[in-house]
């Protein structure tokens, strides 16, 4: 959300924009213990956000798409989500304390979805998800298409959609468990247990996340730390021949510290991030979902009924007390039915009804405390084909929203294997992101207010791409793509007041660039990934901030034989990138300038019985210091040891 800096420090204008990070594609598939090369000859991978019946596979899918498999997420020791979402092709990362945001290729933090087991998990009040309070549950994997798909989901996926799933118990069953600490005073622990029957299936697993932190100010002594906590749950029962319910459920709850800008004119720092005793943070939210599948005519037409709750709370704290809180909470129901007309023809009907709720609970008497919400419909219709070298599909939606224009999107892919090694590919499609409540209703005393007279974001994109197999144990994937924004949603300080309000733009914001992906096994106990990322996003000529043009990133693995023990070595290139900064008294934005940097960790791991490894890595091996939000320092070195048991 570009106000990221009223919500957490009564403070100036937008803060938190986005830091394009360093980028890796894979057509890896996942045999639970190691990666291995997609040559054409194994199981087909299924997507399950990449269409409304998750039945879509992958070597069949129109777009760009990138799977970080269970494997791949254990080889890099990844604790944090959005660490390696780094590593994913036009996808861009930018954390502060309290809220790290993603763009993909270009687009906004608030254009992206982001699915947990199926549950939609953005902040109604924010319009977007907190993907800093995503932990990494053990057997999980994450699904990015990237490129418009509010075709499929509506008014939030104009950039992509990101879709986290934990595993079942079926997929990894019994007991699992993993301890850790090191520097920072840093403890972290993961358990899960799955089970699975004639006919049912179960997992639960809880995720600690606890540091002391580092300081995050330029020449700061104050270590911001943070406490996270996730328990999460899911189950299956098939009731019936032909008819199955499910269940999921996910409660977060992260308390943190941050640290302020300084406003006082008077000051040499003004407009720089200081250290500010007693602010902190705490947000908690609880998520479910229950669902219903039916099939009919030996499968060929199923029939899905879900609702879904998401409840989400917001607050922050000053030295004398409570200064910023707001509540979300969404409900939404969804109705989706697919009928297989012949072996190679399929299509989906889908309706969606939601209602997403909004409270200002900051207290203090200045905003108004009541409720606000919008309530929307929307009907989707898809069509795929899917033959022996050609594929197409096409979907059309549209939204009826009770306070904004009805908008209908629109979505069409094909995909041509020339051989059995190279596939081109190519696909457009249409996108629109409706004003959140922050930017039409929110209000900060003396620094912003809302908006209610926005209109909603329109986007048109497309893209080519070429994927070529190179012999039995490497590939390469190139896409061009490119888009344009209307009516851009940014912040604007008119005078005589300057204080903030969104407005939205009368030009035209593009977004266009190149990915390169590689990923191939150099050798029986040596594999790399690697990618490189063009970024031209520009805004009536001007180049958007946190946007570099070049990233790149590089992972090599070794691997022991028999999986006795292997290492990782994953190097990220950020380019330099231009930012806002509020140091002028009058709080208009001044454009500076942030640094290029690069990233080394290394982890490596060793088993000592069937059972029970030991592993140890470091982040940040060099000590680069660097910045992804102005005068926001990021973490420096860290180092961790610990110990993973499976039974």
């Amino acid at each position: 959300m570009r106000n990221f800096a009223f919500l957490c420090s009564v403070a100036g204008a937008a803060l938190v924009w986005g830091v394009p990070a360093s980028a890796q594609d894979t057509n890896a598939q996942d045999d639970g213990e190691k990666i291995v090369i997609a040559d054409f000859r194994l199981p087909p991978e299924i997507l399950v956000s990449a269409s409304r019946d998750g039945s879509l596979e992958r070597d069949s899918f129109t777009g760009s798409v990138t799977v970080i498999t269970t494997s791949q997420l254990e080889a890099r020791q990844t604790r944090d989500i959005a660490d390696v979402l780094r590593d994913v092709p036009g996808v861009a990362v930018a954390g502060v304390a309290g809220q790290t945001q993603i763009r993909l290729r270009g687009s906004e933090a608030n254009h992206v979805l982001v699915l947990v087991d199926g549950i939609e998990v953005s902040d109604p009040f924010a319009g977007e998800f907190d993907i800093g309070t995503l932990a990494a549950d053990i057997g999980a994997r994450v699904e990015v298409l990237r490129g418009p798909q509010s075709a499929l989901y509506g008014p939030d996926a104009i950039g992509g959609v990101i879709a986290y799933e934990t595993a079942s118990g079926s997929s990894l069953s019994g007991l699992a468990a993993r301890l850790e600490g090191g520097t920072q005073g840093t403890v972290n622990g993961a358990a899960r247990y799955g089970a699975y029957g004639n006919g049912w299936d179960a997992s639960l697993s809880a995720v600690v996340v606890s540091t002391d932190g580092q300081p995050n100010a330029r020449n700061g002594v104050r270590d911001i730390g943070r406490d996270s906590y996730t328990l999460a749950g899911k189950a299956s029962l098939d009731v019936a021949e032909g008819f199955a319910l499910r269940a999921a459920a996910r409660f977060i709850r992260t308390e943190g510290l941050f640290n302020d800008s300084d406003f006082n004119a008077a000051n040499p720092t003004f407009g720089f991030v200081i250290d500010s005793p007693g602010t902190r943070f705490t947000n908690e939210a609880i998520y479910a979902l229950v669902g219903a599948r039916a099939e009919a005519l030996e499968g060929r037409w199923t029939h899905d009924l879900s609702v879904q709750l998401a409840d989400i709370t917001r607050d922050t704290f000053g030295p004398f007390g409570r200064s910023n809180s707001s509540k979300g909470d969404r409900f939404k129901a969804s109705y989706v039915s697919a009928f297989k007309i012949a072996e190679a023809h399929k299509v989906t009907f889908a309706a969606d009804y939601e209602v997403e709720g909004f409270r200002n609970t900051t207290p203090g008497g200045f905003a108004f405390n009541g409720r606000r919400e919008i309530e929307t419909v929307g009907f989707v219709g898809e069509y795929r084909y899917t033959g022996e070298a050609f594929d197409f599909s096409a979907a059309l939606r549209h939204d009826i929203n009770d306070l904004f224009r009805d908008a209908t999107t629109f979505r069409v892919g094909a995909g041509y294997r020339l051989t059995d090694t190279t596939r081109i590919r190519a696909a457009a499609g249409s996108g629109v992101k409706n004003p959140g409540f922050f930017e039409l209703y929110g209000f900060v005393d003396g620094r912003f207010i809302g908006n209610a007279a926005l209109r909603p974001e329109k986007s048109t994109g497309w893209e080519a791409g070429l994927d070529q197999q190179l012999g039995d144990n490497a590939s390469v994937a190139v896409t061009y793509f490119d888009s344009e924004l209307d009516g851009e949603i940014f912040t604007t300080f008119p005078p005589p007041t300057f204080i903030a309000t969104p407005a939205n733009r009368t030009t035209t914001s593009q977004q266009r660039g190149v990915e390169v992906s590689l990923n191939a096994r150099i050798a029986d106990q040596w594999s790399l990934d690697a990618a490189y990322s063009y970024l031209d996003a520009e805004e009536n000529g001007v180049r958007e901030v946190r946007r570099p043009r070049h990233i790149a990133s590089a992972a090599l693995t070794w691997t022991a034989p028999d999986d006795a023990a292997s290492a990782t070595l994953v190097v990220r290139h950020n380019g330099q990138a231009r930012d806002v900064a509020f140091t002028d008294p009058s709080f208009v934005p001044v454009r500076v300038s942030l640094d290029d940097y690069t990233l080394v960790n290394l982890n490596a791991r060793a088993k000592l019985t069937d059972s029970l490894d030991v592993f140890a890595r470091v982040d940040n091996l060099l000590g680069e210091n660097y910045e992804q939000v102005f005068s926001f320092v990021s973490p420096g070195r860290s180092a961790m040891v610990g110990i993973e048991a499976r039974f």
